[in-house]
Order: C-alpha cells, then sequence, then structure tokens
C-alpha cells in the first residue's frame, strides 16, 4: 500500500541518486504517518507474510480521480493478484469465488464507511474434460470456445456511523474480460475488453478482467536499497506483468456529501470466506507502499485485518520510520529529525486547502481526493508537487509517479529541503487509454521471441527446434527430408518389428513341448 517512487530525475551525481534511493525508502517509512495516504516506496505486491501466499486475495494498488473525459465523475480502480506472468496456464488468472472485493468511500472524515461498492465473483466451467482454458481461437466473451469464464454482481450498501443501512445490486452477471492467452486463443483481444465494460443506470461504468500493471517502479529497493551502490537503479520491475483489475465509476453526488464538501476518503479491501462461512477481511490497500515499507513484521498482517478508524497503533511507524535509518546506515545520508510529525497531516488528513475533509478530519490510511478539482489537460507526474493539484496527492492518477513524490516529500520537499530524488522509472511501460476503464490492455501470452528461423505471420508445422523453418521458405528442404527420411525409417522399422513378431508366433505355435 505504499508507492514506490520511479522518477528518474537523480541521474545528476552520485550523492543526488543515493539520495534518491534513500528517500523512497525513506518516503515509503515515513511519509505514511500512520500508514496513511500516499507516501511509500512500492505498491502493495506480497506486502505481507499472509497474504502473500495467496494473490487472489492481494490488492496491490489503488487509483482515485476525477474521470479526464467525464469531470462529473470519479473513477476508482483496484488491483489484485500480483506478478501475472502473461503466459501463465493452463490455470490463468481470476477472481476468487469466495472473496468480497470491496470499494469504501468515507466522505466525512470520521474515519468510518458511508458507501461500500462490493464485488463478488462466480466462475463457470464449459468442459471440465479439457485441460484448456479456451478450446478454439476466442472472438467474444459469449464464444463457446471460451472454456472458462466469470461473472460477477456489484452491491451499493449505504451506512451511518460505520454501520449498514441500505443495500441494492447496481449490477447482476456481468462478465468479465479472460485473461489474454495469446494471439492463436485471442486475436482481437480489444473487442474483449470492449465487451466486459458495462454501463451502470445511474451514468457511471463499470469494468473487471486483465490489465497490464500500471504502477511502474524500480523495486530493487529491497536489496538493502538498490544493491547498496545504486547500480541497477532505473529498471522497471513490474514491466511486463499483468494484474487482474476492478475500474467503477460513478457520479461524483454519489459518493460526496455535497458540492461545496467534495473531498472523499477512499480505500480498498479483500474479505475472504473462513470454513465456517464467515468473511474475514484479509487485505486492504489506501496508499501505496505503506504495508511494504512503513510497518514492520510484526503490524503487516495486522494492518490488512485492520480498520482506518484504528490506525492510530501504528501511528509510530511513520513518526519514527525505519527506513531513513536504515539510508543513514547504508549511505551516510544523515535521517530527518524525528518525530516526523511534518507528515502527518500531508498523509493522515490531506493538504489544508486541497483535500483535507472539513471541519475535522480523523487521522486515518486512504486516498483523498477532492472531487471538485478539474482533470489537468496536460498531467504532470509529480501531481501537486510540480503545481499540478489535479494529481497526487490528491487521489492518485494512473500517471502518478508516486515513488518520486513521496521520496522528496520524505526527504523534506514540504520544509524547505528542496530535492530532485526518484528511481529513475517516470512512467509505465505501456500507454494508458484515453476512456473508461484507461488502464492499458493486458500484456499477450503469446509476447514471446518466434521460433528460431521463423517469421511473423509464417506457418510451421511439423518441425521442430532448430529445424523450424518459414513454410516455402529456402533451406527448408533439407530439414523436411530429414524429417521424412526420420519418419520412413520409423515406418519400415515398425514394419519390420511386425514382421519379427509374426514369424516368432508362428515357431511358437508349432513348436512341441
Amino acid at each position: 500500500m505504499t508507492p514506490i517512487s520511479r522518477s528518474g530525475a537523480g541521474r545528476r551525481n552520485l550523492a543526488a541518486l543515493i539520495c534518491g534511493a534513500l528517500a523512497a525508502g525513506a518516503l515509503a517509512a515515513a511519509g505514511v504517518t500512520a500508514l496513511e495516504p500516499g507516501v511509500a516506496a512500492a505498491s502493495s505486491h506480497r506486502e505481507a507474510p499472509l497474504i502473500s501466499g495467496t494473490p487472489q486475495y492481494d490488492n496491490t494498488d489503488l487509483y482515485a480521480f476525477v474521470s479526464p473525459d467525464k469531470p462529473d465523475t470519479t473513477t476508482i480502480v483496484a488491483n489484485w493478484i500480483p506478478f501475472e506472468e502473461p503466459a501463465g496456464g493452463p490455470n490463468f488468472y481470476q477472481f476468487a469465488d469466495d472473496a468480497q472485493y470491496d470499494l469504501h468511500v468515507d466522505n466525512n472524515g470520521d474515519a468510518l464507511d458511508d458507501i461500500i461498492f462490493r464485488y463478488t465473483f462466480s466462475t463457470q466451467t464449459k468442459n471440465k474434460n479439457t485441460f484448456l482454458y479456451n478450446t478454439g481461437p476466442v472472438t467474444s466473451l459469449t464464444d463457446p470456445d471460451l472454456n472458462i469464464t466469470q461473472s460477477y454482481d456489484i452491491d451499493l450498501i449505504k451506512l451511518k456511523k460505520g454501520k449498514a443501512v441500505y443495500k441494492t445490486k447496481v449490477a447482476d452477471d456481468i462478465p468479465v474480460a479472460p485473461s489474454d492467452v495469446g494471439k492463436a486463443s485471442m486475436p482481437d483481444y480489444a473487442k474483449l475488453r470492449a465487451q466486459a465494460v458495462h454501463k451502470t443506470a445511474n451514468g457511471g461504468a463499470t469494468f473487471a478482467g486483465q490489465a497490464d500493471d500500471p504502477f511502474f517502479a524500480d523495486l530493487r529497493v529491497f536489496d538493502l536499497l538498490y544493491g547498496g551502490n545504486l547500480s541497477e537503479v532505473g529498471n522497471d520491475t513490474l514491466k511486463g506483468y499483468n494484474v487482474n483489475t476492478v475500474a467503477l465509476q460513478v457520479p461524483n453526488d454519489l459518493i460526496r456529501q455535497s458540492a461545496s464538501r467534495p473531498t472523499v476518503g477512499i480505500y480498498s479491501t479483500t474479505q475472504r470466506k473462513n470454513a465456517q462461512g464467515y468473511y474475514t477481511q484479509v487485505s486492504r490497500l489506501g496508499n501505496p507502499l505503506v504495508n511494504e515499507v512503513v510497518n514492520p513484521q510484526k503490524d503487516k498482517d495486522k494492518f490488512n485485518a485492520s480498520a482506518p478508524k484504528d490506525d492510530g497503533q501504528f501511528l509510530k511507524n511513520v513518526t519514527n520510520p525505519e527506513l531513513p535509518k536504515l539510508i543513514e546506515q547504508i549511505y551516510k545520508i544523515k535521517a530527518p529529525s524525528e518525530p516526523r510529525n511534518d507528515l502527518v497531516d500531508v498523509f493522515l488528513k490531506g493538504v489544508k486547502g486541497l483535500n483535507q475533509e472539513q471541519p475535522y478530519v480523523t487521522p486515518s490510511e486512504m486516498l483523498r481526493l477532492n472531487t471538485s478539482i478539474k482533470p489537468a489537460a496536460h498531467p504532470k507526474r509529480l501531481g501537486v508537487l510540480d503545481g499540478d493539484n489535479a494529481g497526487f496527492p490528491n487521489g492518485r492518477r494512473l500517471t502518478d509517479d508516486v515513488i518520486d513524490s513521496a521520496l522528496q516529500v520524505m526527504e523534506g520537499e514540504l520544509v524547505g529541503s528542496k530535492n530532485d530524488l526518484g528511481d529513475a522509472v517516470d512512467k509505465n511501460d505501456k500507454g494508458f487509454e484515453k476512456y473508461f476503464p484507461y488502464v492499458a490492455e493486458p500484456t499477450s501470452g503469446s509476447r514471446g521471441a518466434l521460433a528460431k528461423g521463423t517469421t511473423s505471420g509464417s506457418d510451421v508445422k511439423n518441425q521442430l527446434g532448430d529445424a523450424l523453418q518459414p513454410a516455402g521458405s529456402s533451406g527448408g528442404t533439407d530439414n523436411m527430408m530429414l524429417i521424412v527420411a526420420s519418419a520412413a525409417s520409423g515406418v519400415a522399422g515398425v514394419l519390420l518389428i511386425g514382421a519379427g513378431l509374426a514369424w516368432w508366433r508362428r515357431r511358437t505355435h508349432h513348436r512341441a513341448y
């Protein structure tokens, strides 16, 4: 739940680069005061012992922003299942049937839920007598060749003082976009993606399915802060991996108190059904990388099971963070003075005059978004730090470089210590879309290099290894002759063996014992 910075601005001198790496760590550790929104160093991918073993329930990232093409709405994007290898079949990536995937909204600053959007999924298998995810090319979400499908419902729950008072279904039996198995299986994946976008009755939209992981960062921070010498900084660790995404677009007036009180707090959770049939919260996410870098091992599972109203128990992790001390120990860069009270308002309450809920706000870890601030025509990756108030930490856009922002704030950007720190990863490896659901299409399972001797579009059959040649290409004759000769020898061998067996049977049949 703590973002990892990725700017790359530290390409000046070694000291600045070191500062950047350190800052990234420090950011995560200190910048989340009480494990709160937006200042950490890497999103929640495998961030706690228990959840790392159950990826279907692992919430990796949360985004919330005023929709750039529909500014009267807010879009919430939440991702699950970290590090999806595109070719990871035959059991590709599915939401869990025994989970509740929740998007929470607090619109009055008391750290209690006022609205919950609950996604629940079900899986269908057409043919259980095949190992295949799809049994032929898939051209639509209703294609009979798509063997394993998922669908979902959305419940809207309204609460008062944290207690549910109203519940209604806003979407029912909506198809999920499948994993992108590859070009042969899904020749037009964009078409499948489009079919999975569903318009809701209130003027919003919903989407669930596989997408490219939008988080960009150099996660070598965990190798003792970039290997101790920054020799590998600048590599997007998440490049080429996918996630399972839930995206929801809702009218601003549905989630905020009023136009005069436009700020909302947003976080996401996963509840898993236990053996007794009850749901237990196992994952929680607001700001990026909070649980990865700010919380020590003893608090990680506890944080995932906790609620924002109880975040006071984690305050010391923020005001006295471990990361700056590690940076000082490894790189000899002095850690900021403690306690880090300068971070509390920014990361636990929101920035006054920007996205702090009024007249009072309970410090708690969640993204805070002022829905009255219009989208920027030309978004800046550092958001508020670069004068773009429509960006992080006012919510979080897909393009926001939360790692660099957090690092710079962690190292004192807001208290006079100007710096240009970052992890040298400034943007996602894939461009985002201009329209809902905005996330990029997933990397295809057929992304690998072509077989030796082949070219794109060639028809290569019945050939192996170095013998592969595009159909009709020169040089293929010798290989084919070899294969034909081998096949002929095999057939001859079978015939000889058959003749030998027949002779042996005739002899034994007439032998006297």
